[in-house]
């Protein structure tokens, strides 16, 4: 994915960076929308930028179907990794996917039987059910095992070695559809940063009831 430009009108990211004294390094980072709220859901990822080795996938993911609706929201993995589907309803589902990282159609089912799909490429998907219009999901993958997404206050640590990174954040809502970025260098200690970023209406509301 092509580096974006920090400063753009639809989407600022802000950053400040502060050492602290701790064995691990990492980074924590606080996420707010144009007004200051907290973001929720956002992805941040951390890619390397100095050559250094990544650790394979060690984590499967797995979104749930319950209620009429796909549970969480939004999923981060790395490329390579699988998500299980279990269906939780009392009705059967029909997954899909027209995303280009991961086309697939997973035929209607229930229970937990439907096999796991594998995730290669890094990119976001959008998941939908042919029986239920109004459930969806969305799914990014990225190309390292350094990520974490948001809490309901809009923040999140990611721990990584030290050395060379790009800082990424993403939102299935965020204005344009591009992850914002930024080059860190991580050292013994974690640092901090804060992106504010013009959101979209949502696509979706996770509160409101499926039919």
């Amino acid at each position: 994915m092509p580096r974006q430009s920090l400063i753009r009108p639809a989407a600022l990211a802000v950053f400040c960076f502060s050492g602290a004294a701790a064995a691990a390094s990492g980074i924590t980072v606080h996420i707010a929308d144009a007004n200051g709220k907290p973001v929720a859901d956002a992805v941040v990822y951390l890619e390397a930028d100095g050559g250094q080795s990544l650790p394979k996938p060690q984590k499967a993911g797995e979104i749930s179907q319950k209620g009429l609706k796909f549970n969480p929201l939004v999923t981060v993995i790395q490329a390579g990794s699988k998500i299980y589907f279990p269906n939780n309803d009392k009705v059967r589902h029909h997954i899909y996917s027209f995303s280009a990282p991961h086309k697939f159609d997973q035929k209607l089912y229930s229970g937990t039987t439907a096999d796991p799909q594998t995730f290669d490429k890094p990119g976001t998907v959008v998941l939908g059910c042919n029986i239920h219009d109004k459930m969806i999901a969305y799914v990014r993958i990225v190309d390292t095992p350094y990520f974490g997404k948001t809490d309901a206050g809009g923040d999140v640590a990611v721990d990584a070695p030290a050395g060379k990174y790009v800082l990424k954040a993403w939102h299935p809502d965020i204005v344009g559809g591009n992850a914002q970025e930024q080059a860190v260098r991580l050292s013994d200690g974690t640092a901090n940063a804060s992106f504010k970023f013009a959101l979209k209406p949502p696509s979706t509301d996770p509160d409101a009831p499926a039919y």
